[in-house]
């Protein structure tokens, strides 16, 4: 290579590295139309755990001069459903919690004098456990509450609408219940995620 094609690539050169230091650093290229998250089940999962976490944080507001807890409330209404009363293994069956949180939220429920424990009539090892009037009558307080959240969590939404979602959030724990427990899982496998949704994980207000 001559003396003036040396000349003349060294000043294409430096013309180039002077016109990409005016330019700045190469940028990657976004698709500003793209708006939705590329696997829609991620949205999914968002949109359900914010609509749970600021559900619970209104429910928790409107009936916190009543002094009951929400997993206290969910014990209730479980049992409000059972007229001659159930075991304590059954109603931490129904909660999906262990027997360590059952019987804490159990005694503290007994103190309230929301509930009692009697032995059972056919073997005397057993407790059932029954709500009791006083129990009924703070149910009935917190469904009044309830009815009211409703009512705003579901404005603009039609019945249709409410079925459907009901729909599929019902396969949806379906789903991973069955992957979380296992064909051969017993009862009660899921308590660390129930007891997170419940806000009744051992050490939590009860």
């Amino acid at each position: 290579m001559g003396e003036d094609s040396e000349a003349i690539w060294d000043l294409t050169a430096r013309k180039s590295r002077v016109k990409m230091k005016k330019a700045g650093p190469s940028r990657p290229v976004i698709n500003k139309k793209r708006r939705v998250a590329a696997e829609p089940y991620v949205r999914m999962g968002f949109l359900v755990h914010d609509v749970s976490r600021m559900r619970r944080t209104l429910f928790d507001q409107a009936v916190k001069n009543l002094g009951i807890t929400r997993a206290q409330w969910w014990a209730l209404a479980n049992l409000s459903r059972e007229g001659e009363g159930i075991t304590q293994s059954q109603l931490a069956q129904a909660l999906d919690v262990g027997k360590v949180t059952i019987g804490g939220l159990l005694d503290r429920l007994e103190t309230a004098a929301y509930i009692v424990r009697k032995a059972d009539r056919t073997d005397r090892r057993l407790k059932r456990v029954f709500i009791t009037e006083r129990g009924y009558g703070i149910m009935d307080e917190m469904a009044a509450i309830g009815r009211q959240l409703n009512s705003v969590v579901m404005k603009g939404i039609s019945i249709d609408q409410i079925h459907l979602a009901e729909e599929v959030l019902h396969q949806m724990r379906q789903n991973l219940r069955m992957e979380l427990r296992g064909p051969s899982s017993e009862v009660g496998a899921l308590d660390d995620g129930l007891e997170d949704h419940l806000d009744i994980s051992e050490g939590a207000e009860l």
